[in-house]
């Protein structure tokens, strides 16, 4: 770590497990105030840095999240930017990637680091893995090499990875390894030391001022495939009057029903300028339209081609196109570009 000024880091406590207690008469898990965190973490007053503090009031329980928190918390980092080195974000698991990854488009010459965490057990248990997450957290946003900050970007940091936000799935809700990057190496491991992936960290070229967009348009919907899914239900979900943009989760490397039917309610709707994006259901891999004649068919309907976006990335990177643009053909344009590293081209 560069040994000059002493660093400030801007930790926002937003909700989440982390800092949840039991509440006494339902015996249900409750956020509470940031003190409640900090209390358990005699460890933060070693870092040689200016640690501040922002509490969500009241905090907010991931579940509960929406494009207007998501709002709220892009202009909680732009009116701290310039008083920080950077940040470290609280926030629950359960929607932890749909945040980071919107952010990721909303925050647009960011040069600083954007750190989620949280944890799977309350930072109060004996055996809480949120001690660790937050307390690495903090270091790697921290860290810098030559004045430049180690990981300018909004990633995500959990059991000793730190993943790119918009690359990031949740995986599993009862063991510690919570995320998966399946598409995109780590940025950072963490051991007895941490080890940058500096290859697969995005450095600015230029640094410009942070530019934070906050038009976002949640006319969007999310349409998953299945075995016997019925026109009716298809037709429902794409004829919604106030429908702009559809993430379509397709089987495999993006294929779907050749019925008739079904392609006929997929090409009618992008017809109608509904933007349809289709990614794949599996975790891991990409949409390879063309393969096969099942994936050919709903590329010549119109359909986006959503590469290797997570659904978590492709719902706000849905949202953040629409809010910007008004022309579906602007839309369309850009989602075939790479806006935050959320695809491989």
């Amino acid at each position: 770590m560069d040994s000059q000024e002493k660093r400030s880091i801007l930790i926002i406590y937003t909700g989440g497990t982390i800092g949840m207690i039991n509440e006494p008469l339902t015996g249900s898990l409750v956020p509470v105030d940031f003190k409640e965190i900090s209390s358990q973490l005699p460890e933060l007053r070693k870092f040689d840095l200016n640690l501040h503090t922002y509490t969500f009031n009241p905090p907010v329980d991931s579940s509960n999240i929406t494009p207007d928190f998501w709002i709220e918390l892009a202009k909680v980092i732009e009116r701290e930017y310039n008083n920080h080195d950077g940040f470290v974000i609280l926030h629950g698991t359960d929607t932890m990637c749909y945040t980071a990854s919107a952010l990721s488009f909303m925050l647009k010459n960011l040069n600083k680091p954007v750190i989620f965490t949280g944890s799977q057990l309350p930072i109060g248990v004996l055996r809480t893995d949120g001690k660790e997450n937050l307390l690495t957290a903090i270091e790697i946003a921290a860290e810098r090499k030559n004045k430049q900050a180690m990981v300018p970007e909004v990633g995500i940091f959990f059991q000793n990875k730190l993943y790119r936000g918009n690359r990031t799935s949740k995986h599993n809700a009862e063991y510690f390894n919570a995320f998966v990057s399946e598409n995109y190496p780590p940025l950072a491991e963490a051991g007895i030391s941490i080890h940058y992936n500096y290859g697969a960290i995005h450095y600015p070229v230029n640094e410009k001022p942070l530019k934070v967009h906050t038009d976002l348009n949640d006319q969007v919907a999310i349409l998953k495939l299945f075995p016997g899914i019925r026109q009716e239900f298809v037709h429902a979900v794409l004829s919604l009057p106030w429908i702009k943009g559809v993430v379509l989760e397709t089987f495999g490397a993006g294929n779907a029903s050749t019925d008739e039917s079904f392609i006929g309610e997929i090409r009618s709707a992008c017809e109608r300028g509904v933007i349809i994006l289709n990614v794949t259901q599996c975790p891991a891999g990409r949409v390879n339209p063309g393969k096969y004649e099942t994936s050919r068919l709903l590329h010549e309907a119109g359909v986006i081609n959503g590469r290797d976006l997570t659904t978590e990335a492709a719902v706000t990177k849905l949202m953040f196109l629409l809010g910007e643009y008004a022309s579906p053909d602007a839309v369309k344009e850009k989602l075939n570009r790479s806006v935050s590293g959320e695809i491989t081209l």
